[in-house]
């Protein structure tokens, strides 16, 4: 491959030519472009986005939380063992990941590359809520875990309810139960606005040079005989099939990632398989409800719910507006993009992947009725839930929003064997550098810098070693462990907030 990217002449004339091109105009091929542009300035890149704007599907900000994931409040990503100890290393790892992306955004607004960041981050306080003595029980164990980490330094504990009422006054509004309730809060937590983000990323590509296709979709893509990729692109409604030709391509399409990276033929693409899980949330806009609450508040999941459906009440900060978002509230759809087609699921299903699908089928009926559940309900029954939230909730305050396609990861692995659900962000590479695929959902882009990184090293890895002292510029930590350099961990929190306009 590397061989490839030093070459003067291309070996066949097409519709177009470029050394990298980027599938989908999301956080994660933004996020990849703008590092490229900083570590090879010279390479060509094209950007091809099925819609007619960036950030238009998952990445958009009424497709997610908006959640800057770094574990502050998520209780998912830690996880009490059998001898009762709490095992934080999940949390720590996202933690460290998130720290990566805030050095990156901080970089790019010193080179006046992103302008005002308020554009798209926020301080906003984490908190994790929790009632029932068990609850209680775990949630202070995990903050005792977390406390003495560095990372999590200056983070709360109480069960006092007036300390909450201080804290979450709508929440705490109407709340009479008797159970044993208590919150952990982090001033150090953010709302993220990744459709901004996305937005103004893509128009510094622009600026610099790289080539936006809108209204392109990516139909087929294989190698030809020089090693090149050659991809099938149909531009709008045109019957006309363009043929593109690239030396390294990133598949950076969200749901629709599995799909294309299917058509690649690549083997380490084999075996995997995609579940679709759609989300809806309730949204209030409403200025005396949304000021009485200012936090992203995260309890705990049901039982059989996926980690992404977790529960909670959030702050959101949207082209100048503050609302407030409550859910998720897990649906189906076989549908791998809001904007995909009903026979996305069906058409994934592949003579390599079908053991997985079989055997996923079998292994989440847990999961498989809890969609059920989730489908069937009512607009009434999905004001109870919100009303454990918020106890003086009104259906009327509150619309009702669809929210982003999810595809998680079906493959085989050692702990799970065939059919495995995957909740996490997996990259996936070719044997030779040439083709990379992000496949997943949560935290997703959150940690965006630390997948593309992660792209770099796997694609690129001679030149990834001669881009040290830049990435190095960009990314202050990266190659160090802040939890074990705690004054480096407090300089960079520092730099970032300052750069970034947070607290």
């Amino acid at each position: 491959m590397f061989n490839l990217f030093r070459r003067n002449e291309w070996s066949m004339k097409k519709d177009g030519q470029s050394d990298v091109v980027l599938i989908g105009a999301g956080i994660m091929s933004a996020t990849l472009g703008a590092m490229l542009k900083e570590l090879a300035p010279e390479w060509n890149i094209t950007i091809f986005e099925k819609l007619s704007e960036a950030g238009a599907e998952s990445t958009n900000e009424w497709n997610n939380a908006g959640t800057g994931h770094n574990a502050l409040c998520e209780l998912n990503y830690t996880v009490e063992k059998k001898d009762g100890t709490m095992d934080i290393s999940k949390a720590v790892r996202i933690n460290e990941q998130f720290q990566l992306s805030r050095q990156f955004w901080s970089y790019l607004v010193g080179k006046n590359l992103l302008q005002d960041p308020h554009d798209f981050i926020m301080s906003v306080p984490h908190m994790s809520l929790v009632e029932g003595e068990k609850n209680v029980k775990f949630l202070r164990k995990r903050y005792e875990a977390l406390s003495q980490n560095p990372l999590f330094q200056g983070m709360e504990y109480t069960e006092d309810r007036d300390k909450l009422t201080e804290w979450v006054p709508l929440i705490m509004d109407g709340h009479t139960s008797s159970d044993p309730i208590a919150a952990t809060r982090s001033e150090m937590g953010t709302d993220v606005n990744f459709g901004a983000l996305t937005r103004m990323l893509i128009d510094n590509l622009q600026e610099q040079g790289v080539t936006v296709r809108y209204n392109c979709n990516v139909k087929d893509m294989k190698r030809n005989g020089d090693g090149l990729w050659e991809l099938k692109v149909r531009n709008g409604k045109s019957p006309r099939i363009e043929t593109h030709v690239a030396k390294f391509v990133f598949i950076g399409a969200g749901g629709g990632s599995l799909p294309i990276l299917q058509k690649s033929g690549i083997s380490e693409g084999k075996g995997i398989g995609g579940f679709p899980i759609s989300g809806l949330f309730m949204v209030c806009k409403d200025p005396e409800i949304v000021k009485r609450h200012h936090a992203k508040v995260y309890s705990k999941a049901k039982v059989g719910a996926p980690p992404m459906s977790v529960p909670h009440l959030d702050t959101r900060y949207i082209n100048g507006e503050e609302s407030l978002l409550f859910g998720p509230f897990a649906g189906f759809s076989p549908k791998f993009l809001k904007n995909g087609s009903l026979l996305d699921l069906f058409l994934s299903i592949k003579p390599h992947n079908l053991l997985n699908m079989i055997m996923s089928g079998l292994k989440e009926f847990g999961l498989e009725k809890y969609l059920i559940q989730q489908l069937l309900l009512t607009d009434k029954q999905r004001l109870k839930e919100l009303q454990v939230f918020v106890p003086t909730a009104k259906l009327e305050d509150w619309e009702l929003l669809v929210a982003g396609q999810r595809v998680q990861v079906i493959k085989e692995t050692k702990e799970g064997g065939k059919g495995t659900l995957q909740f996490g962000t997996e990259v996936v590479t070719s044997a030779d550098g040439t083709v990379a695929a992000l496949l997943g959902a949560s935290p997703g882009a959150s940690t965006a810098v630390h997948a593309m990184l992660n792209v770099l090293s796997r694609c690129f890895p001679q030149d990834f070693a001669q881009w040290q002292p830049k990435i190095k510029e960009m990314i202050p930590s990266y190659g160090i462990s802040l939890e074990e350099n705690p004054e480096l961990f407090r300089e960079i929190e520092r730099s970032t907030a300052r750069a970034l306009g947070l607290k």
